[in-house]
């Protein structure tokens, strides 16, 4: 059982993912609508895991991702992406990030990126 931190500024999005990843026995330690609030709990809360949204208000998921990467070098990071952000995604993973799910979420998919990215 891993414990998460789930960053998207809607609330939807996160009751999603946080449905999926309850159902297969993680522990949700914390949920963030800013990149600024995302590093404040990892700070705090130091998850196995984060997965976080790209397209955020006053700073983007790859920003705050970068401040994390620099503070905890062993941060294990799930970009989230609306289709289409293919560039994004690619930006993602060369700044660090160890794999990203597409939205709208698919529970097999999400839960794949987990455990590849937990083990």
């Amino acid at each position: 059982m891993a414990k998460i931190l789930i960053v998207d500024d809607a609330k939807f999005m996160r009751l999603t993912l946080s449905n999926i990843l309850k159902k297969a026995q993680h522990e949700i330690v914390g949920e963030a609508e800013t990149g600024i609030e995302a590093i404040n709990l990892y700070r705090t809360l130091q998850p196995d895991l984060v997965t976080l949204d790209i397209t955020m208000p006053e700073m983007s998921g790859l920003e705050a991702m970068r401040e994390i990467k620099k503070e905890f070098p062993s941060a294990k990071i799930i970009m989230c992406s609306a289709m289409g952000q293919q560039k994004m995604i690619v930006e993602a993973i060369e700044s660090g990030a160890k794999d990203f799910i597409v939205k709208p979420f698919d529970e097999s998919r999400v839960l794949d990126a987990v455990e590849r990215v937990l083990n």
